[in-house]
């Protein structure tokens, strides 16, 4: 599966732009096990979550070295026949060649590719980051599909800066953009301000069904971390029933 564009095809014919549609549904693996998991419930792609992955490692969110990150989703993508795009957070500081080459030999079909700096954790700037993101286009042409996370709800802005960045990010080629933590009541905020195309929600507890939230305006739904520490708290119980005997 190493390199080949028609799989990165494939997840983009998954996205559903019409108004309204039902929405993919992406499940986060953190490992091959999990995965398989996923892939033989019915899910037609999957998403690894960064911080799942991290955890998974033994790593804190954020500071999983580029080496372990890219082996670790080169052993969820070997795991299954589906396609599988990887949360590769701000790229690692590498260079758009060496970032797509490595993406590439993973097998994965896309990527995602997020506007804070690794590190301090500040907003890039917005044109800087479409410039990255068009250099990653360029080199990877159709072979990826490039998911661009805005992360201004995370530093406080509003709907209209994230579609700012959005439509920018949209113009110099990523496929779907990303506007993490946007709450599901301002995805018609997002439309309105001229976001189009692929948009990714980032689903939580309480948030609206599947069905509603493309009706709001989500094209594909993911889970960031959400499904491994669901998880998590489903090993603490067990723990604590094998604990009391």
């Amino acid at each position: 599966m190493s390199g080949d564009p028609s799989t990165a095809e494939r997840l983009r014919a998954l996205h559903d732009t019409r108004p309204g549609a039902r929405p993919l549904v992406l499940p986060g693996p953190w490992d091959a096990a999990t995965a398989r998991v996923f892939e033989e419930a019915g899910f037609p792609a999957l998403a690894t979550p960064s911080a799942g992955i991290a955890a998974a490692l033994g790593h804190a969110d954020g500071h999983t070295p580029a080496d372990e990150m890219f082996a670790a989703v080169a052993r969820i993508v070997r795991a299954v026949s589906v396609p599988v795009t990887a949360d590769l957070e701000d790229g690692y500081g590498l260079p758009a060649k060496e970032l797509v080459a490595r993406v590439l030999e993973t097998g994965a079909a896309g990527l995602n590719l997020e506007d804070s700096a690794r590190g301090t954790r500040r907003l890039r700037d917005p044109r800087e980051h479409a410039e990255r993101i068009a250099a990653v286009r360029e080199e990877a042409g159709r072979a990826l599909f490039v998911n661009a996370r805005v992360d201004t709800y995370l530093h406080g802005g509003t709907a209209e800066e994230a579609a700012e960045r959005a439509r920018l990010y949209v113009a110099a080629g990523a496929d779907c953009v990303f506007p993490i933590l946007a709450p599901a009541a301002e995805l018609p905020r997002l439309r309105a301000a001229g976001v189009e195309g692929p948009l990714n929600f980032l689903a939580r507890t309480g948030d609206p069904p599947h069905a509603e939230l493309g009706r709001l305006g989500a094209t594909r739904i993911t889970f960031g971390h959400g499904l491994h520490a669901r998880t998590l708290d489903a090993v603490a119980e067990l723990a604590r029933r094998l604990l009391a005997g």
